[in-house]
């Protein structure tokens, strides 16, 4: 069979397409060992730790770990650890989870209430060096009511909460008695998830076995490797010669696989945005005539089609198109005669060299992307050319966030984001100006009291409905208030050799390789007949 391109909305066909296909490594070959149901993954990055307490895995497809909650391929809420959804109350401050009882760690120790109090307060804690640690800022108080119940109360209505809760559970046994920062639960975890690593050789590969006491069911695919392969032409060189079962690709490449013998092309939709940091507290960026002019002058689709070879959308914000969360009649038309009315109205007339001048001050800036990136770089270089065509002038740069991150107070850079199961977890940390310069959080500086008035009401309803009112106002005064060029939405594609069932995918955050991917599920997969 030779490889077909198959796209997430058809899982049915994901997992026909690789029933029967050749892929997984036969004895001898591959880094696995040759185990009989094995399966070998060339990813491009690996993670800093595997402790959850240190931000691991905290978007959920752990596959050491199991949060309360889990997602399925809907992206909808499933018990895990916990037996049921939560029981929320009426205010929407108290969150009520009953735990399974069935479940140990892995190194056999049952699993109970105070660990996920353990995991919690250990996370909040301000010595805990957790980067998302802002994420659970709703969290008054989490407790144990005996060994099988647990109590969140929060400060204030956060309608997503429960998204947060498929954050990976630690063993308090085990981590507790360890500093959380550099102790060794970073690189040798004890959970209670599908699988159990075996080594980490950093920068070479992860290897898991699967855990044959999982409350799941023990997985089919016994050994799982992780193989950590920076360049994209060496992973496809080792996928052409049966040294990996399946990689992370990008479209150029995984196109080369077309005609490939037992390899299938699986394209997965992604709320992985590109998009342009426009500070506010830059002269020119900080013109909302200038922002405006930008949002119109890019050619989306150009980007879409010659950058990603068709492998993604125009990104007219954070929510993809395709989500039911965007504002219908948002997007932006390119329209670079438009953009030039907008730039003469508001007083920036054509100086020398066709760049536009107003009271003295040229229209021109600084616009980072991250050393080795080539997409973004390919998107920088594509944003920089719209934006001379109406008298911009992008001054593109590439270097480490080191020397990105100080410079972007007054510098764009080429940004990435998204997870697609809130529209607060995006639309939130992007926009909201009490985050302006945290971090890489509100990159922009971005101030918008009619935003952040949308966005609080967004966060707080438990209606759905209102909650989708706010959200459909908060995109429709970006598109009169941009703060940010959105670009792209990037499909995420991988090859993948088959012979196994039940392979589906997700749509998928930001991040990808490690826990997203058509392997999100891998332990519920079974071999072909």
């Amino acid at each position: 069979m030779t490889a077909r391109r198959i796209r997430t909305a058809a899982a049915a066909a994901v997992a026909a397409a690789l029933v029967g296909a050749a892929g997984c490594s036969a004895p001898g070959e591959g880094d696995s060992g040759g185990a009989k149901d094995s399966y070998v993954i060339g990813i491009a990055t690996e993670p800093e730790t595997l402790s959850p307490l240190l931000g691991y895995g905290k978007d959920g497809n752990s596959k050491i770990f199991d949060g309360l909650l889990r997602h399925d391929a809907e992206l909808e809420l499933q018990p895990a650890l916990a037996k049921e959804l939560p029981e929320i109350s009426e205010d929407g401050l108290t969150y009520t989870y009953t735990l399974r009882e069935d479940v140990t760690f892995s190194d056999g120790k049952p699993f109970t209430a105070a660990d996920v109090v353990f995991t919690y307060e250990t996370i909040l804690d301000p010595e805990t060096n957790n980067p998302a640690r802002g994420e659970l800022d709703a969290v008054k108080s989490v407790t144990a009511q005996g060994e099988h119940t647990v109590v969140f109360q929060l400060t204030y209505p956060y309608a997503a909460f429960a998204e947060r809760t498929v954050l990976p559970i630690a063993s308090q046994a085990v981590a507790s008695r360890q500093d959380v920062n550099t102790g060794a639960y970073n690189t040798e975890p004890v959970g209670t998830g599908p699988y159990v690593l075996t080594d980490w050789s950093r920068g070479e590969k992860l290897s898991f076995r699967a855990n044959p006491d999982y409350w799941g069911g023990e997985p089919e695919v016994d050994q799982l490797t992780m193989a950590i392969i920076g360049d994209d032409d060496i992973r496809a060189t080792r996928l052409r010669s049966g040294d990996l079962d399946a990689a992370v690709l990008p479209p150029n490449l995984a196109e080369t696989f077309k005609d490939a013998e037992g390899q299938t092309i699986v394209t997965a939709d992604s709320a992985d945005f590109r998009g342009v940091t426009l500070p506010t507290e830059n002269d020119v960026t900080g013109d909302r005539a200038v922002r405006r002019a930008l949002d119109i002058a890019v050619d989306r689709s150009s980007m879409v089609d010659n950058i990603l070879d068709g492998a993604g959308q125009a990104a007219h914000g954070p929510v993809p198109t395709g989500s039911t969360w965007f504002a219908e009649g948002t997007e932006r038309e390119h329209d670079p005669d438009a953009a030039k009315k907008i730039l003469d109205e508001a007083g920036w007339k054509p100086g020398s060299g066709g760049v536009r001048v107003k009271d003295g001050l040229a229209a021109a800036f600084t616009l980072w992307y991250p050393a080795g990136d080539q997409l973004r770089q390919e998107h920088a270089l594509a944003v920089a050319g719209d934006a001379k065509e109406i008298g911009i002038d992008i001054t593109v740069e590439s270097g480490t966030w080191e020397v990105i991150e100080p410079a972007m107070r007054q510098d764009a850079v080429l940004a990435g984001g998204g997870n697609p199961a809130d529209p607060d977890f995006d639309l939130y940390t992007l926009l909201h100006s009490d985050l302006a310069g945290d971090g890489f959080h509100n990159m922009a500086r971005y101030s918008n009291p009619a935003v952040d008035e949308k966005l609080e009401e967004g966060r707080e309803s438990g209606d759905r409905e209102v909650r989708k009112a706010a959200y459909d106002a908060v995109q429709r005064e970006l598109e009169k208030d941009p703060g940010y060029v959105f670009l792209t939405h990037i499909d995420h594609v991988y090859v993948m050799g088959g012979g196994w069932k039940n392979v589906t995918t997700q749509v998928e955050p930001h991040d990808h390789g490690l826990g997203s991917g058509p392997w999100w599920n891998i332990e519920d997969w079974q071999r072909a007949q």
